[in-house]
Formats: C-alpha cells, sequence, structure tokens
C-alpha cells in the first residue's frame, strides 16, 4: 500500500471507530495530514480535551499522551510509538526535585510542560515556550525555580529581571547541540534570511537570532513575515512544513543536528496499526497522579490569561 492508500485507510478508520488523531508539529508531515489537530504539545492537549471523541491517538511522545491525560482522564489515551519519549522529560524525576525543593525554601518551582506526570505532581506551575515569560511575570514570589531546561529558563530569566531565577543543568539535547559557529555558517550560506531560533537553544545562539520562540511563534512569524527567507533553528520538520505552507518563500534548516529521533519514531504504519491491529500504548495514570499533576497546569491556565 503506498502513502496515500495508507493515509486514506488511516482516515476510514480513525472516523468508522471515532478516534481523534493528535501530530506535534514536529511529526513528519504524513502523519500531519491526516491528523485532527497539530500544533504544540499543551495545544494538542487542549484540542483532545474538547474534542467530542472518546478516543485519542497521540503522534508524538510520551510527556504528550499523558498531558493528554491529565486533561482528559475520562478518555482513551493511546501513544502511537511507545518507544517515544523525550530526553529532556526523563532528565529529572520527582526524588530529585524533592530534594532541590528542600534547599531552596519558599521557591515557586515552575515545570516546563516537557516533563513527567510524576514530576508535574511535586511542582507550582507548568509553562509551554510560548507562555513561560508571561507567566513568570504574573507570578507574586521572587523565587523561581525553572526545571528542566536552563536554556529556555535563561531566555525567560533575561525577560523577566526583577525575579530571582534558579537553573539546574537540563534541557533539550538537540536544540541545545547547536552552536554559534552552527549560525556563522548558515548566515554566510544566506545572508539574506532570517534567522528564527526556539529558546532551547543556547543563550549565545538566542542572540544572535532575528526572532526567538517556541514552534508555533516562530511557524506564525515566518507566514507573517514580509521577509522572503528564513533560517529555521528549531527541528528540521519545521523548515518543510513552513515550505509547503509558504511555496513563495524559503526556508534552510539552521544545522543537520536538529532532528529529534524521538519525534521521528513515529511513522503512518504506526498510525495505521493503531487503528487496525490494536497497536500503540494505552496511558495510564493513577488518579491521584491526576489531580496533583492538574494542579500546576490549572495554575498555568490562570496564570496565562
Amino acid at each position: 500500500m503506498n502513502i496515500s492508500g495508507l493515509q486514506n485507510e488511516i482516515l476510514r478508520l480513525k472516523k468508522e471507530n471515532d478516534v481523534c488523531i493528535l501530530a506535534h508539529s514536529y511529526q513528519a508531515r504524513e502523519i500531519c495530514e491526516i491528523a485532527d489537530y497539530t500544533g504544540d504539545s499543551y495545544k494538542l492537549s487542549v484540542d483532545a480535551s474538547r474534542a467530542p471523541n472518546k478516543t485519542i491517538l497521540m503522534c508524538g511522545v510520551r510527556f504528550m499522551a499523558e498531558t493528554c491525560k491529565i486533561l482528559s482522564p475520562e478518555k482513551r489515551v493511546i501513544l502511537a510509538q511507545p518507544f517515544a519519549g523525550c530526553a529532556m522529560a526523563d532528565q529529572m524525576d520527582k526524588a530529585l526535585i524533592t530534594e532541590v525543593k528542600e534547599r531552596y525554601p519558599g521557591y515557586t518551582v515552575v515545570a516546563y510542560i516537557n516533563t513527567t506526570a510524576e514530576l508535574k505532581t511535586v511542582c507550582d506551575v507548568c509553562v509551554t515556550s510560548s507562555s513561560a515569560v508571561k507567566i513568570v511575570e504574573n507570578i507574586e514570589n521572587k523565587d523561581i525555580l525553572f526545571i528542566p531546561d536552563c536554556n529556555l529558563g535563561a531566555y525567560v530569566a533575561e525577560k523577566c529581571p526583577d525575579k530571582n531565577i534558579k537553573l539546574l543543568n537540563g534541557g533539550c539535547p538537540i536544540h541545545a547541540c547547536v552552536s554559534v559557529d552552527d549560525v556563522k555558517k548558515a548566515k554566510a550560506a544566506y545572508p539574506g534570511a532570517r534567522l528564527l531560533v526556539h529558546p532551547e537553544c543556547v543563550p549565545a545562539v538566542c542572540a544572535m537570532a532575528d526572532y526567538v520562540g517556541s514552534t508555533s511563534g516562530i511557524m506564525d512569524y515566518a507566514q507573517k513575515s514580509d521577509a522572503k527567507e528564513f533560517i529555521i533553528g528549531t527541528e528540521i520538520s519545521i523548515a518543510e512544513h513552513l515550505q509547503y505552507m509558504c511555496p513563495e518563500k524559503t526556508f534552510h534548516i539552521l544545522s543537520l543536528k536538529l532532528i529529534c529521533p524521538n519525534m521521528k519514531a513515529t511513522t503512518l504504519v504506526d498510525v495505521y496499526n493503531c487503528l487496525a491491529k490494536g497497536g500503540g500504548e494505552d496511558i495510564t495514570l493513577e488518579p491521584q497522579v491526576i489531580a496533583d499533576a492538574r494542579r500546576c497546569i490549572d495554575e498555568m491556565i490562570r496564570l496565562g490569561e
């Protein structure tokens, strides 16, 4: 069966079985094309909670499926590729942060959404890359412990100079591997292009960018900008998606190192197998974990308004 045939069969099966398919923006083009919703991790979770379907199929990574389950505990949530994890989400656990909290009493613990459900249970508020600055600004407490991404945390600290932000040594190994030399080479190759990067990149790289923002922010900026050429400093799939969205513009990848193996683990065949053969993994969380993790997500919604 070719790709279009497989896509048509997936579309038939999801309708027949009343399944809502979510695809993170880093997923392959052929998966995004058959999804009901695409976007970043938090947007997808909200989309899932509002969808009428009783079954959610997540094409992304584990923490995203967990977030869907936290926001929609009554729904069945399936992770299309059980091996799709997140190196950043797995860097810190509940025991570590509980210990760190004891060393910094009185600090508000701000957790990037790229964390496990269990870790969220001991955090005060969750943030996304697009909402982090606004939410940290709105926290009454001056003292902030920001986890796990020290690069995103450094970006937030720069934008919120009145806050005392403590960072730990964690982050996205994919974005963090991009260097200043990579930027110099890309700018030399494409001198007229605007550089758009994700705040998970190291501060020195962010300082060289024309725009720093979330995945959705980068895509929105590129689509609305009058510029015609861009260097995209996030997962390479975004440059491909933008090329389809804006065929009159040109998009270059900042570095070949910007490939997330966990995001690339999910295939169109995985999606088909979930619908036709009962594949994937059902996400289950203890009711107390859901309740405790939900608190920091609810606080994110409150502070982000």
